[in-house]
């Protein structure tokens, strides 16, 4: 199972960056002077400009501007503003260049009036003045400030890392791509969308943004981000994209997309990191239930191929769920790294060998197929029979029971296909499919009835009905000496030129080159399938 304990640490390292960066939503002047009251207000009481503050900073120092920032409201008792009125303004024009936005006058220590010059200096540098009465003490005004800030970044923080703790807990639900997605879509006021690396149907959210889909795609394969750990943003009908690359496994898994409906926050973008890594623990947990699975394929599979067709059944159903199909087909492919290719990868191969409704057809049987297991480099998968047509049957030459398709790539896999039979016929159908599968030229499906060469059916049927000698034994022994006159001969206790004679009546009787490959091999399995091969 994945490493949960690592996935939680970093989960806490972004619960604590939160934290650490707060919230982006400051205090503005408005909400601390509503807050506060008559303990500060603007000189002729109307309402303050909506302004935002990035602190409340206390200082009686002609030039405070060394221990300020910007964006703070200053408080003063008015004692720097002592002297000419020269130094009035340039005491204003300092805070202003500094970028403090309001100076807030305290009453009664240093002065009782608001200097008129002092309103027209912050008037002119854009510093919004404001007054705080003899009885209210500085500290009072501070404290209110860091409080409403204390209490915003609570209410922030509460709210993002009820999104994270709504994010993991999507993540272990059945559906936890989608869950994810959902979430990070509605968190964020846009749409979301994960486009897995193998090119399998996306998941997004809302339903609506199917329409994105296409330029996403493309987006997607322009940036190359596979096999990266990074982020890209682009532009996409006239909105901001930012696209993560998923990687689990050291693997690519696939891409998150996510076009919000607003300004990123520093709290959003912790919430989309935190996505990635809920689809990659995603991502890990499904590889690992399919490679799980496909240990409980091949061993069923290979019970059934080998007759334990009872303790195939109790493996299948806990692979599938369901009782395994009493009428299978089955399917043999040869070719390489078999081993390297899903299913459905597979199902895509073995149907390009044909045309039509029966490839759809066989090629949705075979994803459909959870019962797969390699043999001596053969891959046998065990199909559930339907009432679809038998692909042989449509495939234009039922004689022959073969079919193959020119393509511009050619397929580099051979494939032999069974008839329908019950279960507990595939131990004995097994050697005989596999055979035809090693038979079968590349790029092509062998099917039909018992997978028998109707040729060499005929071909056993006339040596067998001759009766002047023994063909069969004759063109036995020939095949398997490999066509060596003199060890055939001996074998058989015939004269060589007797031998050569025979084989020229067999030859004659088969209207056939019993040298050429393709003849003879399909000649000895049939041999050897009615007893007359066996040695």
């Amino acid at each position: 199972m994945p490493n949960y304990c690592h996935f939680l640490v970093r989960i806490s390292n972004n619960c604590r960056l939160l934290r650490k960066n707060g919230s982006c939503l400051v205090i503005s002047l408005t909400q601390l002077c509503e807050k506060l009251g008559n303990a500060l207000r603007t000189v002729d009481g109307d309402p303050v400009a909506r302004i935002n503050l990035t602190g409340v900073h206390i200082s009686e120092l002609t030039d405070p501007t060394p221990y300020l920032e910007g964006g703070e409201l200053l408080l003063t008792t008015g004692i720097p503003l002592a002297g000419e009125p020269d130094s009035l303004r340039d005491y204003v024009t300092r805070l202003a260049s500094r970028g403090v936005l309001a100076l807030g006058l305290g009453l009664g220590a240093g002065t009782d009036d608001v200097p008129a010059q002092l309103e027209s200096a912050c008037a002119g540098a854009g510093v919004t003045l404001l007054i705080v009465p003899a009885s209210i003490p500085f500290m009072h005004i501070s404290r209110t400030y860091w409080d409403l800030v204390g209490k915003t970044e609570q209410a922030d923080l509460a709210a993002s890392l009820t999104l994270q703790t709504s994010l993991t807990q999507a993540a272990t639900r059945p559906e936890a791509v989608a869950a994810v997605v959902k979430v990070l879509s509605n968190a964020l006021g846009g749409w979301a969308v994960y486009l897995p690396a193998d090119g399998s149907a996306e998941t997004y959210w809302p339903p609506e943004e199917n329409r994105v889909l296409p330029q996403l795609r493309e987006e997607t394969a322009r940036l190359g981000l596979a096999g990266t750990h990074s982020a890209a943003t682009f532009p996409l009908d006239g909105m901001d994209v930012v696209e993560y690359s998923i990687i689990a496994d050291r693997r690519t898994a696939g891409f998150l997309a996510v076009c919000a409906g607003r300004p990123l926050r520093k709290a959003d973008r912790q919430l989309m990191l935190t996505g990635c890594m809920l689809l990659a623990v995603a991502a890990q947990r499904e590889w690992q239930l399919t490679r799980a699975n496909s240990v409980l394929g091949t061993t069923a599979t290979t019970l059934a191929l080998n007759g334990f067709v009872d303790a195939a059944r109790l493996v299948a159903g806990d692979l599938i769920g369901s009782p395994l199909a009493e009428r299978v087909r089955l399917l043999a492919i040869r070719g390489d790294n078999l081993e390297a290719l899903t299913t459905s990868e597979l199902a895509d191969q073995v149907s390009a060998m044909l045309s039509g409704e029966p490839a759809m057809r066989l090629g949705d049987s075979i994803r459909r197929c959870r019962l797969r297991s390699m043999e001596d480099g053969v891959c046998f998968l065990i199909l559930e029979t339907r009432t679809d047509p038998d692909p042989a049957e449509e495939s234009g030459n039922p004689v022959e029971a073969a079919v193959s398709r020119r393509r511009a790539q050619p397929v580099p896999f051979a494939a032999a296909l069974s008839r329908p039979m019950p279960l507990s016929q595939l131990p004995g159908s097994t050697d005989d499919l596999r055979r035809s599968c090693l038979l079968a030229r590349v790029g092509q499906i062998s099917t039909g009835p018992g997978l028998r060469d109707p040729r060499a059916v005929e071909w056993v049927a006339r040596l067998t009905a001759y009766s002047r000698a023994d063909l069969v034994a004759t063109v036995k022994s020939y095949i398997r000496n490999q066509g060596q006159w003199e060890v055939a001969a001996r074998e058989l206790k015939l004269h060589r030129n007797s031998l050569r004679h025979r084989i020229g009546i067999a030859a004659k009787l088969l209207d056939a080159d019993l040298d050429d490959p393709d003849v003879s091999a399909n000649l000895w399995l049939e041999l050897r399938r009615v007893g007359a091969g066996n040695r």
